[in-house]
């Protein structure tokens, strides 16, 4: 009785091997080895070369793994929203003057528990007022208060009159 194993056992336990990793690691990664595996192991019982099942094996595993990131975000993600970070989770925020905010010289913000730089979009602005963070600037916030309306320019004003 010959115990030597076929080139299709072969590929089956690499495929029984890349799932039990899977289970074990949990990243969709060597999911899509062991179906490449699968699939050279369906190609090597019907006796295709070595040549052409280790071609079909790189071909699935990395074409599965470079779609997953597409398959699993237009089907797992859909409805997912965008999550805003560093810099642009600050626009629209509230901040609190910690220092009086002139239009000249400027002031100071806190903010998510950080001190920050602030100028002013709607004249001066008192210690312990709340704001409104409008826009970034490198490391200086643009704030607004809440209440404020955008004016319009007395030259914008004219010319729109005309």
């Amino acid at each position: 009785m010959d115990l030597t194993p076929t080139a299709w056992q072969l590929w089956l336990v690499a495929a029984l091997l890349c799932g039990a990793l899977e289970i074990k690691l949990s990243g969709f990664v060597t999911l899509w080895f062991a179906v490449g595996a699968l699939v050279s192991a369906l190609v090597a019982a019907m006796g295709l070369g070595i040549n052409f099942q280790l071609l079909l094996f790189a071909l699935v595993s990395a074409g599965l793994f470079a779609a997953s990131r597409t398959l699993f975000k237009s089907v797992f993600m859909r409805t997912a929203s965008h999550l805003k970070t560093g810099v642009e989770a600050m626009m629209g925020q509230e901040a609190v003057v910690m220092e009086a905010i002139d239009e000249k010289n400027g002031g100071t913000v806190r903010i998510n528990g950080e001190l920050w730089i602030a100028r002013t979009l709607s004249g001066a602005i008192p210690e312990g007022e709340r704001v409104t963070v409008e826009q970034v600037e490198g490391l200086k916030l643009w704030v607004r208060r809440p209440s404020a309306t955008q004016s319009v320019p007395q030259r914008e004003q004219k010319e729109n009159a005309r």
